[in-house]
């Protein structure tokens, strides 16, 4: 496994959980990074051997010990999370038989699309996280669909908090009731989120129902700050304030979520969703917009609301609805955690790698 750096982010969590729960029956690996992050100590106690390898003006350098790390520990494929890193293995391995694949983990709207263009056709194969991620790649770069395969974000479900000690901690810390409507969306403030619509939405809910609180759960991004400013401003300028938390980013989000009557999620071009399965697996009704991605991971709307993208009144309407008659999106929510645990689990997302690296390498199954 190839990385950038180990800081916190949806790739190095996923990344984590794999490391965590690989069984050396299915393949063994080891990890190399170019930078160090908070999650760099998880990262070497996971059970995988991890080498810290930085880069420097002189790539030539970091190259040559990258492929002496490769041969020296018999790889036989590099699994790059980034098209940087997927390029350094391309040319590391030059000349050998090390094959390279490349999970895409974004869209390519802030890459360099010459560096997508290069790579993405001399990979041995590319992982998408969706299936609408892949066919986006397929038609923009003309790819071969012989070497693109989808293989679905999983999710460590023993992280989840089955603790009954820790109901209404989140509602004490607030200071609201039992009978206030407490509702949450996770995630960063950054290009990908679309925090706003919601804030919008909350504002056209306090017209006519006051008893709820909003909690955003999520840093602000420094790159595009705006985001996160636009919507604390927005709550001030209507009223919200005693209605809607900005909790920045917590460690607790599994144990935030179950205590939740509903969640809440906006984007704008995710490429998966795993916050919002996060949520489905919480057993709590899930509403989020209708964007193609979210579509296709929640059943088309069976196990979540879907309502128009961008369109706070339309997200009013389903959520009234649930007001009026809780116990029918609660079974949704219900039925929800099984279907999130059949499809989503971290372990089918390793499965899913060993099959793809055997098909790679033109290993047979047992």
């Amino acid at each position: 496994f190839l990385f950038g750096s180990l800081n916190r982010g949806g790739t190095e969590t996923l990344m984590l959980d794999v490391c965590k729960n690989l069984d050396t029956q299915a393949f063994q690996a080891i990890g190399v990074y170019r930078k160090p992050g908070v999650l760099e100590d998880a990262f070497r106690q996971s059970g995988v051997p991890f080498y810290y390898l930085p880069t420097s003006k002189n790539k030539l350098r970091y190259l040559f010990r990258l492929r002496k790390l490769l041969l020296s520990e018999k790889v036989q494929l590099v699994h790059a999370q980034q098209p940087i890193d997927a390029l350094f293995a391309y040319i590391a391995c030059m000349g050998t038989s090390v094959k390279v694949v490349l999970t895409l983990h974004g869209f390519d709207f802030q890459d360099s699309k010459s560096l997508l263009k290069f790579i993405l056709k001399r990979t041995n194969l590319n992982v998408y996280v969706s299936k609408y991620q892949r066919q986006y790649y397929s038609e923009k770069y003309q790819l071969q669909s012989k070497k693109q395969a989808v293989v679905y974000n999983g999710m460590d479900f023993n992280k989840l908090s089955s603790d009954t000690s820790v109901v209404g901690t989140l509602r004490r810390e607030l200071r609201i009731s039992e009978d206030t409507i407490l509702m949450g969306m996770v995630g960063n403030f950054n290009a990908v989120r679309d925090q706003l619509t919601v804030c919008k939405f909350l504002h056209e809910l306090h017209q006519s129902y006051r008893q709820f609180h909003f909690v955003f759960i999520g840093r602000r991004v420094d790159t595009v700050a705006h985001r996160y400013d636009d919507c604390v401003d927005f709550c001030r300028q209507h009223g919200l304030e005693q209605h809607v938390s900005f909790l920045g980013l917590r460690n607790d989000v599994p144990v935030i979520l179950p205590q939740m009557n509903a969640f809440i999620y906006s984007t704008e071009h995710d490429t998966f969703g795993i916050a919002v399965l996060e949520a489905m697996a919480a057993n709590i009704p899930v509403f989020v917009n209708d964007w193609a991605v979210m579509q296709e991971i929640t059943g088309q709307g069976k196990y979540a609301t879907l309502y128009k993208t961008k369109d706070e009144k339309d997200l009013l309407r389903q959520f009234l609805l649930f007001l009026q008659d809780r116990d029918q999106y609660l079974e949704k929510a219900r039925l929800a955690v099984d279907y999130v645990h059949q499809r989503f689990s971290i372990l089918h997302h390793i499965e899913q790698l060993k099959e793809n690296y055997h098909r790679t390498l033109n290993i047979q199954e047992k």
